[in-house]
């Protein structure tokens, strides 16, 4: 598979905007995509926040297997990163992160109340990659479309201070990218949950990967969708590919075959599912 990397000018604006205005805020919103947990975070955000207080946000839970992303928030726990499962998109679960926020920010807002500071609004930051849904969330929080939002990467192009209320003040930003995946899985996986513009990657590579794990995960959901044979799931990867090219009436046109898998699978017609496994070297 060719190499998948995206790092436009604007996201290397947004980093140095972050570091510059990380002193304003008393805590950090990290929002990933619950389906990959642990991919979707940026392992540079981990040096630009240092020890700033963190609140850990897996967004588009309705998307993810709900056992998985339990126990994602258990590990991130444990790992001294608190966290939440939400789902913006329905207004789900959106209402916990000022309440998060207090309990993480308890004993700073203890010191303001014993030096006569009182109904200080939160400060917070959000930051993530690109279409991890920060601008949706924001919204919620605001209670009005006041952040630009889409169903693309790379829609958040400048950073703007949101009223949440009289409790909070809201900052967002672009979503941020590495200029580098170690890993190339994480690229696979960020491709096929959207974070990454489809215009530079490869579909049938990142079909192959999703049968892979659709193989793995749900294989019977798979033989459903596709009218496949049990002796189907034995065939190698790229000829198992083929045989559903061949069921949608696609005849050998894997390439359109391959980028409407990877449309289904983000409309979850093969059911909710999470790509990383908690237990995985956390990222950063």
């Amino acid at each position: 598979m060719a190499t998948i990397q995206w790092y436009p000018g604007h996201m290397a604006k947004a980093k140095k905007q972050v570091q510059e205005n990380l002193h304003l805020v008393d805590i950090v919103l990290e929002i990933v995509d619950a389906r990959t947990p642990n991919s979707s975070r940026n392992p540079i955000l981990d040096k630009i926040i240092e020890q700033k207080p963190r609140l850990m946000i897996l967004n588009k839970a309705d998307l993810a297997d709900p056992v998985q992303s339990a126990a994602w928030i258990k590990e991130f726990t444990a790992n001294g990163l608190p966290a939440i499962a939400l789902d913006s998109q329905h207004n789900k679960g959106v209402q916990q992160i000022e309440k998060m926020a207090q309990q993480i920010l308890h004993d700073k807002i203890k010191r303001q109340h014993e030096r006569g500071i009182k109904n200080k609004p939160i400060r917070a930051i959000c930051i993530g990659i690109p279409n991890a849904g920060k601008s949706t969330i924001l919204n919620r929080l605001v209670k009005k479309n006041v952040a630009q939002t889409g169903d693309r990467p790379g829609v958040t192009k400048k950073q703007q201070w949101l009223k949440a209320g009289k409790n909070m003040e809201l900052l967002d930003t672009p979503g941020i990218l590495w200029p580098k995946f170690e890993d190339p899985l994480v690229g696979k996986k960020l491709a096929l949950t959207g974070a990454i513009k489809d215009s530079i990657y490869h579909a049938d590579d990142v079909a192959l990967y999703a049968l892979d794990h659709f193989k793995a995960t749900n294989p019977q959901l798979l033989l459903e969708r596709y009218r496949l044979a049990p002796e189907d799931l034995n065939l190698s990867t790229a000829d198992l590919l083929l045989k559903i090219t061949q069921r949608m009436g696609l005849k050998d046109d894997f390439d359109r075959a391959s980028e409407r898998l990877i449309l289904e699978i983000r409309k979850n017609k093969l059911g909710r599912y999470t790509l990383d496994t908690p237990g995985d070297e956390i990222n950063g």
